[in-house]
C-alpha cells in the first residue's frame, strides 16, 4: 500500500517499520508499491524491485486496483503468478495479502477474483492473509474520505495484521 492521501510518516510501510524498531526487531521494510498500481504494473517492476541485495521477503498485495477497474480475475491471478514465481526462483518468500471485491461487477466476477487469493496461496504453498483491509473496509473512522484508503488509524490496525504474518513467517525459518 502506497500510502494515498496520507502524509510519509503515515505510510504503511513507515509505521510497520516504527514498530519493528519500537518492539526491538532488526527487520528493515522497503515499501516497494506504487500509488494506483495494478497486477500488470507489479509484473513490470518485479524483477527491478527483487533485484535489491538481501531481500528475505515480500507481500504481494496487489489486486485492489484490478478490481476496481473491471479487470478479469485470470488476467489479475496470470499476474500475480508471475511474481510469485520470480520471487520464488529469487529465494524470496512471499506471503500473499488477499482482497475481495464487491458484487458491482455482478457476482461471478466477485466470486473469481476473491478466489485468486486462495488459490495461489494453496497452488504455492503461500502464508496467506485473506483479506488485508480486515477490520478497516467499509468504516468510515478508518477510511479517508474516498471510503477506499485506510486514514492513519486504519493503516495502524494494517501494520498489526502484516507485522503478526511477517514475525510467524520469520520464526517459521
Amino acid at each position: 500500500m502506497a500510502g494515498y492521501g496520507l502524509n510519509n510518516e503515515h505510510h504503511l510501510s513507515v509505521v510497520l517499520q516504527e514498530k519493528f524498531i519500537s518492539e526491538g526487531y532488526k527487520i528493515e521494510v522497503v515499501n516497494g508499491s506504487v500509488s494506483g498500481s495494478t497486477s500488470s504494473g507489479g509484473v513490470n517492476r518485479v524483477e527491478w524491485t527483487l533485484s535489491e541485495p538481501n531481500i528475505d521477503l515480500v507481500i504481494l498485495g496487489l489486486g485492489a486496483n484490478d478490481m476496481l477497474r473491471g479487470i478479469q480475475p485470470k488476467e489479475t491471478k496470470n499476474n500475480l503468478e508471475k511474481i510469485i514465481k520470480i520471487a520464488q526462483n529469487k529465494n524470496i518468500k512471499v506471503i500473499l495479502a488477499g482482497m475481495i471485491a464487491p458484487t458491482s461487477y455482478g457476482l461471478e466476477y466477485k466470486s473469481n477474483f476473491d478466489q485468486i487469493y486462495s488459490d495461489l496461496s494453496k497452488q504455492y504453498n503461500l502464508p496467506l492473509i485473506p483479506f488485508l483491509l480486515e477490520g478497516v473496509a467499509l468504516k468510515p473512522d478508518l477510511n479517508l474520505s474516498d471510503g477506499m484508503h485506510p486514514n492513519e488509524k486504519g493503516t495502524i490496525i494494517i501494520s498489526k495484521t502484516l507485522q503478526e504474518m511477517i514475525l510467524k513467517n520469520i520464526s517459521s525459518n
